[in-house]
């Protein structure tokens, strides 16, 4: 175990110093609701940018032609509310790494305050077949560099 990986385990997936990866996100006014507040569907959205920001490139996806990515399962936790106007910053990082499949942590701070943190199990498939299919090599790399 390195030193930088002592450090990521005490750290807490509500801090900053726990993603590898940010992506920051204008807050529209139409991500707000009655209340005021931006709308819980809206977190969503930005947890997806996060993972696009890695999983897709100008040419497609990561991963090879007739496979995509779906989640499988998608955990929310709403920690604090956030209002227009303003940026929000989606920190991204691997949690595990499976052998058709690996879960992302990610976290969105508006102001430096962790407002929300969300963990998805996401699935590699086969377009053709529709079904799980084992993580390439290109893919892998790319998931161990936000470990």
């Amino acid at each position: 175990m390195t030193k930088s990986d002592t450090k990521r385990s005490t750290v807490s997936s509500t801090e900053k110093d726990f993603y590898k990866l940010w992506t920051a996100v204008t807050l529209r006014y139409g991500d707000t609701d009655r209340q005021g507040h931006i709308n819980n569907a809206a977190y969503c959205t930005f947890f997806e940018s996060g993972r696009v920001a890695f999983l897709c490139h100008e040419r497609g996806t990561i991963a090879d032609d007739g496979f995509s990515f779906v989640i499988a399962k998608l955990s929310l936790d709403f920690l604090k509310e956030m209002n227009f106007p303003g940026v929000v910053d989606v920190g991204t990082r691997i949690n595990h790494i499976g052998k058709s499949s690996f879960i992302c942590g990610q976290a969105l701070f508006k102001n430096d305050e962790c407002c929300s943190t969300a963990e998805s199990v996401i699935v590699l498939t086969d377009n053709t077949t529709r079904r799980s299919s084992p993580l390439p090599e290109k893919v892998l790399a790319a998931l161990r560099q936000l470990q």
